[in-house]
């Protein structure tokens, strides 16, 4: 059974930084491109960031581009996301996904940005 365990957010001032981690078990986790994803309050869920299966090729989206970074650890089946000079915009519901298997959700971690 796979399972996504998202961890690491909650409340930080504007410009502050926070790491998000994400605990994958039931595939083989060092085969499988791990994404980013978040979901601000009555928005549509949207792509934040993915990594190759080695950890040697990243993406971003361009709101969080020279912002964010999506590393992982295969040894300990997680993947991270380092969230810094965060904006009230990033404020959502951070959510970790397996591109193997794209309807496989966790249940998610919040991030609130404000002063």
């Amino acid at each position: 059974q796979v399972q996504l365990v998202e961890s690491g957010g909650g409340l930080v001032q504007p410009g502050g930084s926070l790491r998000l981690s994400c605990a994958a078990s039931g595939f083989t986790f060092s085969n499988t491109v791990m994404r980013w994803y978040r979901q601000g309050q009555g928005k549509e869920r949207e792509f934040v960031a993915t990594i190759s299966s080695n950890g040697g090729t990243t993406n971003y989206a361009d709101s969080v581009k020279g912002r964010f970074t999506i590393s992982r650890t295969n040894a300990k089946n997680t993947v991270y996301l380092q969230m810094n000079n965060l904006k009230p915009e990033d404020t959502a519901v951070y959510y970790c996904n397996a591109r193997s298997f794209p309807g496989v959700w966790g249940q998610g971690t919040q991030v609130t940005v404000s002063s």
